[in-house]
């Protein structure tokens, strides 16, 4: 029997609906929401649902799509007869997955979770199957697969222990939702143990991000670029936050091209304000200037080019780990272009995959940024051995995609 808190929150969020329109509303306004497809928040689905057997697989934001990538081209590999459902919550994982997403897949936004929204969702695309990514534990939508007797899996599941506080609160609900799951796999031993204690029957240990695939180069303009830069040495600074440019570039020498990738492209405009404003020679990327011998920063506020930019770095700084909050980004996306790679001491959201690099010397945990980057660009033989490391210790990671594959098999439709 379903927990009595589950009925007042299925209740809640219906008297909430309207207020999650105008939610929705003010976020489009904002240019968190794309205005032309506000619908598929509400459930209301922007695509005919095609024929056959249809697998949904959902990913937070671009992080988790990305993680994801690998087991997509898998199944569509494996799996031709299958329709795949693609759903996130973010615009830039939406543009990232429009760029990624194999030809025949289909992407929607992910509806709000209120009763009419997923009932909208549920009946028109009426999934075989549903897969979540990392911590997406939405009441009324693992309900509504319950009722359907629709097979859900949480695989790379990631729980902190503040979101693990906040379910003990409701320990009935959280004890429901995670038992109505086919199956879970927790990316490490303290997400598996979070979970046990709120109810889960665990599986095997799994991290998607553990197989990140490499994002796509451009080799003519990696090479076009690359005639202009010269023989001067290349830093990236990837998915960066703010403060996170501000602390690189001071820690910056002089002669280097800096390549300032932030996270949320939309910065673009700010940033190149700001850099122009202390004094920087900039060529922003989205607004076509040109990289010229004088530039000493590139913004790369685009989308889909990773790659590009990963190939052409030297040595990559990763973002979002030298304050607390943010948890650091994935390493094994650069690591496939045998970049040297630096982090801060708060990267948490990918601590075991950094630790075990670590040990390989296959990425630097840095407290001195200014030190380790003047290091590694006075010893750039270092810096190539770091690369040669990484790009060997992410080929290793493939044998979590079996996994994946195997685990999931009897639950895909025959």
């Amino acid at each position: 029997m379903a927990p009595l808190s589950l009925s007042l929150y299925g209740g809640l969020t219906w008297l909430l609906s309207p207020v999650a329109d105008q939610i929705l509303a003010a976020r489009a306004r904002a240019g968190k929401e794309d205005p032309a497809r506000l619908g598929e928040r509400r459930g209301r689905a922007g695509h005919p649902r095609p024929p056959g057997k249809l697998a949904w697989l959902h990913a937070v934001s671009v992080g988790e799509s990305v993680s994801l990538l690998p087991l997509i081209e898998a199944l569509c590999r494996d799996r031709p007869d299958l329709n795949l459902l693609v759903t996130s919550g973010t615009r830039t994982s939406a543009d990232l997955l429009a760029e990624r997403l194999p030809q025949g897949v289909i992407h929607q936004y992910v509806p709000v979770d209120t009763p009419a929204a997923v009932r909208r969702f549920m009946a028109h695309w009426q999934p075989d199957l549903g897969v979540l990514v990392e911590s997406e534990l939405w009441p009324n939508l693992i309900e509504a697969a319950r009722r359907r007797a629709m097979p859900l899996a949480l695989i790379s599941a990631r729980i902190t222990e503040r979101s693990a506080r906040g379910w003990q609160r409701f320990p009935h609900l959280a004890r429901h939702l995670l038992s109505s799951l086919a199956l879970v796999c927790p990316q490490d031993e303290a997400s598996a143990n979070r979970l046990r204690g709120l109810g889960a029957r665990v599986g095997p240990q799994l991290n998607l991000k553990r197989i990140a695939a490499p994002p796509p180069d451009a080799p003519n303009e990696r090479e076009r670029l690359a005639a202009i830069i010269g023989d001067r040495p290349v830093v990236l600074a990837a998915s960066t936050h703010p403060g996170d440019e501000d602390l690189i570039l001071a820690a910056l020498p002089p002669r280097p091209l800096l390549i300032l990738a932030p996270r949320h492209p939309v910065r673009g405009p700010d940033l190149a304000g700001s850099l122009r404003q202390k004094g920087h020679s900039l060529a922003q990327r989205s607004a076509g200037e040109p990289l010229s011998a004088t530039t000493d920063v590139y913004l790369a506020d685009t989308l889909g080019e990773m790659g590009l930019f990963f190939a052409l770095a030297d040595i990559t700084v990763m973002g979002g780990g030298f304050g607390p909050g943010i948890g650091g980004h994935n390493p094994l996306e650069p690591a496939w272009f045998g970049t040297a790679i630096l982090t801060g001491p708060h990267a948490f959201n990918s601590a075991a995959v950094y630790g075990e690099m670590f040990a390989e010397m296959a990425a630097l945990e840095t407290t001195d940024l200014a030190r380790d980057l003047k290091g590694l660009l006075d010893h750039p033989m270092v810096a190539r051995r770091m690369g040669e490391a990484a790009l060997t210790y992410v080929q290793r990671q493939g044998a979590a995609l079996d996994q994946t594959l195997t685990l999931l098999s009897p639950l895909l439709p025959a």
